[in-house]
């Protein structure tokens, strides 16, 4: 069994490693994936692929996103943001 270590993830970090995420597991275009593009509208993200996210985010960092949470997450930036908030 795996156990998560929580260190503090630096924004850098947390941006690079969910960009891999978005571009290696839900094939989003790397040119996408910049601060001000748009989960659905821009990326192509449905209802599916949020709960994909999920499950990436919670192997990847080591917490549950809340869906209700999502709701306010629109943009890269949003989720890197909301990212961030979870791992300090």
């Amino acid at each position: 069994m795996t156990t998560f270590t929580h260190k503090y993830m630096g924004r850098e970090e947390i941006e690079t490693k969910m960009r891999s995420i978005l571009i290696d597991e839900l094939e989003i275009d790397e040119a996408k994936t910049t601060d001000s593009h748009r989960l659905k509208e821009d990326m192509g993200i449905d209802s599916l692929d949020f709960v994909d996210i999920v499950v990436l985010v919670d192997n990847a960092f080591g917490f549950k996103i809340k869906m209700e949470d999502m709701r306010e997450v629109h943009t890269f930036k949003d989720l890197c943001d909301y990212i961030e908030t979870k791992v300090k």
